[in-house]
């Protein structure tokens, strides 16, 4: 970038995909931008459909890669939860797209950028924020750059220990396929997949899990995805870098071991 813009408004303290909508509005149309780039995360998925509107401009979704071309402006992303893939053509003067989480490794470019502070003019919101609570005493399953997640194949409730050392060791958050929250193996909040949290770590290591389609759609925005199972047909394969074909509680306290030699612990 040559320029960053940084907008100082107190209503802006708080997110609120109505009020940024139109910041970033305003700010578009001040600097006469063609193409706006947004995060796919959850405030992305929140701001760039209104911005959309609002602008009167396509809207590329989930994009994965550069433009195809830039006439017609065609842009690519997977669809069908990662068993296709969409060549999408933004006609509009104004195009919005949303990156894809880990689509794009990140390259350092040392240069000057100017720095411009501007004041604009924003409603009060509608919504007013009294508290903010967050979980405490581990880490937050969306915000974790490592997650290590446990499927059925983790035969039992009870087994678990392991999968927590290890993930304790990474400096990891926990999570579970859907039939694990749903027997009541681990609570609600660590179910992660389609029907779940849809997360997007650095590293995902996936212990006892088959790899039902709802799942990896909610976990292949995921850098790196490691697998370990017993049966070597089983999906998850497909769409990991890496795999270990063996009993989940054989593997997993060698793994353990391993990652406490490499720590010196």
């Amino acid at each position: 970038a040559d320029k960053v813009i940084c907008l100082k408004n107190e209503n802006l303290k708080n997110l609120d995909s109505q009020l940024y909508t139109n910041a970033i509005a305003q700010v578009a149309q001040a600097e006469g931008s063609k193409v706006i780039v947004i995060a796919n995360n959850n405030s992305g998925k929140a701001i760039a459909p209104r911005l959309s509107v609002k602008l009167k401009a396509a809207l590329g979704s989930g994009v994965s890669q550069l433009p195809l071309s830039l006439s017609p402006f065609t842009v690519y992303k997977r669809a069908f939860s990662g068993g296709a893939f969409a060549h999408v053509v933004l006609k509009t003067d104004t195009k919005i797209i949303t990156l894809a989480q880990n689509s794009f490794d990140v390259v350092e470019n040392i240069k000057d950028v100017k720095v411009e502070k501007v004041d604009i003019q924003v409603e009060a919101p509608q919504t007013a924020v009294k508290d903010v609570q967050k979980q405490s005493g581990k880490r937050l399953l969306t915000d974790a750059e490592i997650v290590v997640s446990g499927g059925r194949g983790m035969k039992s409730p009870d087994n678990w220990s392991p999968l927590v050392e290890l993930a304790e060791l990474l400096g990891a958050a926990t999570a579970c396929s859907r039939p694990v929250s749903d027997e009541g193996w681990r609570p609600p909040e660590e179910h992660a997949g389609q029907t779940g949290k849809i997360i997007a770590p650095n590293l995902y290591i996936a212990v006892g899990i088959s790899g039902a389609t709802q799942h990896i759609a909610g976990v292949s925005g995921s850098k790196y995805i490691v697998a370990i199972n017993n049966d070597k047909s089983a999906p998850i394969f497909e769409v990991a870098q890496y795999g270990i074909v063996g009993d989940a509680q054989k593997v997993l306290p060698k793994l353990v071991e391993a990652v406490k030699e490499l720590k010196g612990k």
